[in-house]
């Protein structure tokens, strides 16, 4: 059981925060709480940043982290209800303009291939709000043209001959590919399965963070939990999307579990780290003090994989 005090002080966030506490830890859908997001506290935020053009920020990728694209995808973390019209009309008009002659979403004017793990987050909002079918399939066939021998993505592949995947690129597909199968595509979606059990293997043959040549860690920022983590890669955003998809346990997991719990404080929060720097809209938590995200986040995972809550 999660302690009481735990559950009223997450209650006491963010409508988003509430509404994600009642739905993934009390196990109750709370669909007049789903509805406020879009009118107060941090969804009504996120939206009143909305230029009249249909963008955030300076159109879609810029800057970090006021572009369309980002504050699209942070939209879809507060799990804002996915009938927003002018949310929908936002990713239409992405669609619209931001193609790439390889199908994929590729804003640049100078580099010709797209970005694997960019579209592997347009997929994962665009597909969470519900975007026709249509307009997905060419995101989809680029995305499945990127994979790579080792099972998983990297965004260097087409651009620069990578050989190895990347953990970031890898989550960000995966995540992408979920929301996809969950809203129910059907477009090459037997092909999708197959390239998410080959991405979670290759996470998990590194047990999250640990190199499968070297078996040392692969970088101390994998882990550190800042929140929101955009495109880079952390193990508490790994677990979080294991739990979200129904991945179950996998012994492979136990490092990354075990680096969770210790970072937790005597009062059973988890705190925020370091934000990535770039431009924001405003804070939604302070860096270096208890997270109602982080602790929501953990909490869930530790619930989905049945691991004892720690007193």
């Amino acid at each position: 059981m999660i302690r009481r005090e735990i559950i009223d002080w997450l209650l006491e966030g963010d409508v988003s925060i509430r509404y994600q506490v009642y739905r993934d830890l009390l196990s109750v859908e709370r669909e007049d709480l789903r509805k406020r997001i879009a009118t107060e506290g941090w969804g009504a935020a996120f939206l009143s940043q909305r230029k009249a053009d249909g963008h955030w920020g300076r159109k879609y990728y810029q800057p970090k982290w006021t572009s369309s694209h980002y504050t699209l995808l942070d939209l879809r973390n507060l799990s804002i209800g996915p009938n927003h019209p002018m949310i929908r009309e936002s990713i239409d008009k992405i669609v619209s303009e931001e193609k790439g002659p390889d199908g994929g979403i590729n804003p640049s004017t100078t580099i010709k291939n797209s970005d694997v793990c960019m579209n592997g987050m347009f997929l994962n909002y665009a597909s969470y709000f519900r975007t026709g079918e249509e307009k997905l399939k060419s995101i989809v066939d680029f995305i499945l043209s990127q994979r790579m021998p080792d099972g998983g993505f990297n965004c260097r592949f087409n651009r620069a001959g990578a050989a190895h995947s990347s953990l970031h690129s890898t989550l960000s597909v995966l995540e992408g590919i979920t929301e996809y199968k969950v809203n129910g595509y059907s477009y090459r979606l037997d092909e999708l399965m197959e390239t998410e059990k080959s991405s979670r293997e290759f996470i998990l043959m590194h047990q999250l963070f640990i190199s499968d040549r070297t078996g040392e860690i692969i970088s101390r920022d994998f882990l550190r939990f800042p929140y929101p983590g955009r495109w880079r890669y952390d193990i508490l955003r790994a677990l979080d999307y294991f739990r979200h998809s129904g991945t179950t346990w996998d012994e492979r997991m136990k490092p990354a579990i075990d680096i969770l719990l210790k970072k937790r404080n005597s009062d059973l929060t988890w705190n925020l780290q370091a934000h990535h720097p770039g431009q924001v809209h405003f804070e939604m938590e302070r860096p270096g003090e208890p997270s109602r995200w982080n602790t929501l986040r953990a909490l869930r995972v530790l619930k989905h994989m049945n691991i004892e809550f720690p007193e």
